[in-house]
């Protein structure tokens, strides 16, 4: 019998939903190596390996079979994808093209045969299988958006709504990322990706941002005929998190905000509302240290907004009637998100508001993106302009994406569209 390998489901799966690898045809308790590969869209190749064995009757489940060692070891179903790294250090992988699928090859080697030159594990080839993971659940649309300022894509779900709708926001960088917003659009979200400089003719640099672009985008939104209800939901990573707070501080329309390694001060720009100036936080480049491999470690150099001319670079997240989620990686070297979310707790608390969901994940760094990305512990920091440290454990950084993601659909469900408690679409 022909040695082959299984992906179930065999149809359209979209890049956080989990598969079932299975190999077939194997001698009983054979001895293998597991390869996966996948090039992103500027060719750049991530890798993943790891040993198993079959069972007695020549069959591997990776539902049910351990690996042996390798990129990854235990019961790992999902492994081969988040364990994936690039060859080239300090690379990121980023879906651009949100309508076509990255391409997954998987591989299976003869674990009974010596390694080739340069081969991590395993002999010969026995069988390859091709498996495309998608980034737009069958019948999500997508539709771009340039209305008065607002540079964007809005993603809706399949069926004739209205749905409950969110912005979408992430960090340093600029442009237009759209893969969040096209997989939270096949959960029932109306999902709005914007842009906010460095992108078609937005501003070039973060150094001023006016908040009316961002109230443009909230009433483009409020007044679409597929979302619904009286207020819009905000999700932001990083710089985004930081603009997710500064939205829910000073405008109005925001229901809910999941921030996702955010800060409660204005870091490397000034915030500006009609007549109000937020000003950035300071810096003191002395604090920054170097790891033993010779990455930057920039996590104490922005100044504690707490004290002294910094209190001004605050955002007055207690004016917010916002309803706050915010998800925290314990390991985040890009900035001390852990201490900025107990900061902004306090502050609204204080003012008798509504203490916010906190969830914290240990061993987990900055970059918390849906399921199964792999993890980016160290890369390029435009603002920087050097490779930083973000943090993070492979296999908890995992985990975390996965709780995470789960976790902001229900609050999203819940506090966004006036429908509490919605269960999420299931397609």
């Amino acid at each position: 019998m022909a040695v082959r390998v299984v992906v179930e489901p065999a149809g359209r799966v979209c890049w956080d939903e989990p598969v079932r690898i299975a190999v077939h045809g194997l001698a009983p308790e054979q001895p293998v190596a597991l390869r996966a590969s996948l090039r992103d869209e500027k060719g750049a190749l991530f890798r993943a390996h790891a040993r198993y064995r079959a069972d007695a009757r020549g069959q591997l489940d990776l539902q049910r079979a351990p690996a042996l060692g390798g990129s990854f070891a235990g019961l790992e179903p999902m492994g081969l994808v988040w364990a994936l790294q690039p060859d080239r250090p300090f690379w990121r992988l980023l879906k651009r093209d949100v309508q076509t699928p990255l391409l997954l090859e998987l591989e299976v080697l003869d674990g009974r045969e010596p390694a080739g030159p340069g081969e991590p594990e395993g002999g010969r080839v026995l069988a390859r299988a091709v498996h495309e993971r998608h980034f737009m659940a069958a019948g999500v649309r997508r539709v771009p958006v340039r209305e008065g300022r607002v540079r964007a894509t809005l993603f809706l779900p399949p069926g004739p709504g209205p749905f409950p709708g969110i912005i979408d926001l992430f960090g340093v960088g600029g442009g237009l990322l759209e893969y969040r917003a096209s997989l939270l659009a096949g959960k029932g979200f109306a999902v709005m990706a914007l842009a906010y400089y460095n992108y078609d003719d937005l501003p070039k640099d973060m150094t001023i941002l006016h908040l009316e672009y961002f109230e443009e985008a909230v009433s483009y939104l409020l007044r679409h005929p597929q979302v619904k209800g009286s207020g819009v939901g905000v999700l932001g990573i990083s710089k985004g998190g930081e603009l997710g707070i500064a939205m829910a501080s000073f405008l109005k329309g925001i229901t809910a905000a999941v921030i996702i390694n955010g800060s409660l001060s204005s870091v490397g720009g000034t915030i500006c509302y009609k007549d109000e100036t937020v000003p950035p936080v300071g810096m003191d480049h002395r604090r920054v240290t170097t790891t033993k491999d010779g990455i930057m470690d920039i996590v104490d150099g922005i100044n504690n907004p707490l004290e002294g001319p910094d209190q001004k670079s605050i955002f007055p997240v207690e004016r917010s009637d916002t309803a706050f989620l915010f998800l925290v990686g314990q390991d985040d070297h890009n900035w001390k998100s852990e201490f900025y979310t107990n900061m902004t707790s306090e502050r609204l608390q204080a003012h008798g508001k509504k203490k916010p969901q906190i969830i914290l994940y240990p061993e987990t760094g900055h970059y918390i993106e849906p399921p199964y990305f792999p993890l980016c512990r160290a890369g390029l920091h435009f603002l920087v302009g050097a490779n930083v440290l973000f943090g993070g454990e492979p296999k908890a950084h995992a985990m975390a994406q996965l709780d995470a993601w789960k976790q902001l659909q229900t609050f999203f469900h819940k506090h966004v569209g006036g429908t509490e408690g919605t269960v999420p679409a299931k397609l």
